[in-house]
């Protein structure tokens, strides 16, 4: 059998159950999920929850937040491999590879558009007045994402109390977070066996809603179709590294070692497989190399890209496709400066996302097949609790540095305070961000036409300023 049958009928076989989604209708949703995906992991993740485990409950809660825990613990962008990691649950390496592109796809859209008009103009006109308007509603949707992952993760005041000493460890501390989460792994793994009934936050395969729990275990049924074999380690390993390194070995022998297009897929290649923490951890390490050592960027430019990834959809690490681009407009050798800048932007995606396929069709049908253990749940179940303190952290800076124009840090016997200077306070943004609020928890507004909305107020704000 080819390769290509094989995943076709990976991605056609089904339950029983009648109410197993069809590739199609999985297809639609995921292109749903990603043109929603803004505000960050938080806001991605909260959309994703809210789609797959509320609307359509094609994955139970359980289910859900033990695919995250996992996620958590990969290098590289943890919604977008928690979109791959659903998406292979549901239909198998088809489902994964079209969850996993389409999340990624409208961000590389949106910042190569704006990465032309950055080379070329500086000016993105109309565009920042959208982006305006969508940032401070992205606070919003970031809140919501912790308030609800937080109700259903912190079941009892140890979860709770390890939600704080993590928001505490990484806010005031700056705690590495592979730190944390390795210490939450510990105290998980010790407690589940001296109190699980407290640790074991995340049930196993007989966790179901209480509300049409069958409807709840189609992820659960489907997913026990694959085991973990070694024979199949070795296909998937070989497999992924290939599609990873092929480009990139082609690249060296027709360009040369030390052409533009080697170096960022080499520098990209490495930093794919140390963004632990998400892309926050890593981001000053690519600004320093990009500036310094590679001369892609001017010093402040790495705040620019920043700020298109944190306004169009996707991942905030693709911020990588902005340096990409720049990097090769500036050093186009024989080709013309935008081809260059198109094909680096290509390039620094293919290498910052192929690791992340890689890392969850090896090790998914692995942590599958653990989930009904009550050991490995309570270190689950931990490490989420973890999480939201650390995602908590995220949604203060992001809200902070979206309402003021200037924030500065103060340290305090050993601990950073993020002071914002009230004299730069938006005003504007703090309104939009408050009436988004509003719209999602008062009157229940859908997250894009409040999205919609907000853009329209700063597209009208532009407009009316003149700026």
């Amino acid at each position: 059998m080819t390769t290509t049958n094989r995943i076709v009928q990976e991605a056609t076989v089904i339950t029983s159950s009648h109410t197993h989604p069809t590739f199609r209708e999985a297809f639609r949703v995921w292109c749903r999920v990603a043109l929603l995906s803004f505000g960050g992991p938080a806001g991605q993740i909260a959309v994703m929850h809210r789609i797959l485990v509320e609307e359509k409950r094609w994955v139970s809660e359980n289910r859900f937040l033990h695919a995250l825990n996992y996620c958590m613990l990969l290098p590289g962008p943890e919604a977008q491999q928690l979109a791959t990691y659903i998406g292979w649950l549901l239909h198998r390496t088809l489902g994964g590879l079209v969850a996993g592109t389409l999340f990624v796809l409208p961000g590389f859209a949106s910042i190569l558009v704006l990465s032309v008009l950055y080379a070329d103009y500086r000016d993105f006109g109309l565009v920042q007045g959208v982006f305006y308007g969508l940032k401070p509603a992205v606070v919003a949707v970031v809140i919501e994402a912790v308030i609800r992952i937080g109700k259903r993760s912190l079941k009892n005041r140890i979860m709770v109390f390890i939600a704080g000493l993590a928001f505490v460890g990484i806010y005031f501390y700056q705690i590495p977070f592979p730190l944390i989460v390795m210490t939450a792994a510990i105290s998980g793994y010790v407690g589940g066996r001296m109190w699980p009934d407290t640790f074991v936050v995340i049930k196993g395969h007989a966790a179901k809603y209480n509300d049409g729990g069958a409807q709840h275990a189609i992820a659960d049924d489907h997913a026990a179709a694959v085991r973990p074999s070694f024979k199949r380690t070795l296909k998937v390993l070989g497999g992924w590294l290939l599609i990873w390194f092929l480009p990139v070995v082609g690249l060296i022998a027709g360009t040369g070692i030390d052409s533009v297009f080697s170096q960022e897929a080499l520098f990209f290649s490495k930093a794919a497989v140390v963004t632990f923490g998400g892309a926050y951890a890593v981001l000053s390490y690519i600004a320093q190399e990009g500036v310094n050592t590679y001369h892609w960027l001017e010093p402040g430019e790495m705040l620019d890209g920043l700020g298109m990834a944190e306004t169009t959809p996707g991942p905030l690490i693709q911020v990588v496709q902005f340096v990409g681009f720049m990097g090769a407009y500036r050093h186009p050798g024989h080709l013309p400066p935008m081809l260059a800048g198109v094909i680096g932007s290509v390039i620094t995606t293919w290498v910052t996302f192929a690791p992340c396929f890689l890392w969850i069709f090896l090790g998914a049908p692995y942590i599958e097949h653990l989930r009904g253990r009550n050991t490995l749940n309570a270190t689950l179940s931990t490490i989420t609790s973890a999480v939201v303190g650390v995602v908590l952290n995220l949604s203060i800076w992001f809200a902070v540095h979206t309402v003021f124009a200037t924030v500065r840090e103060r340290h305090v016997l050993g601990a950073r305070v993020l002071v914002p200077d009230w004299a730069t306070v938006d005003v504007l943004a703090v309104f939009i961000a408050a009436g988004a609020l509003v719209a999602m928890f008062r009157f229940k507004l859908g997250m894009l036409p409040t999205l919609a909305l907000s853009a329209a107020v700063g597209l009208i704000w532009f407009l009316v300023a003149g700026n």
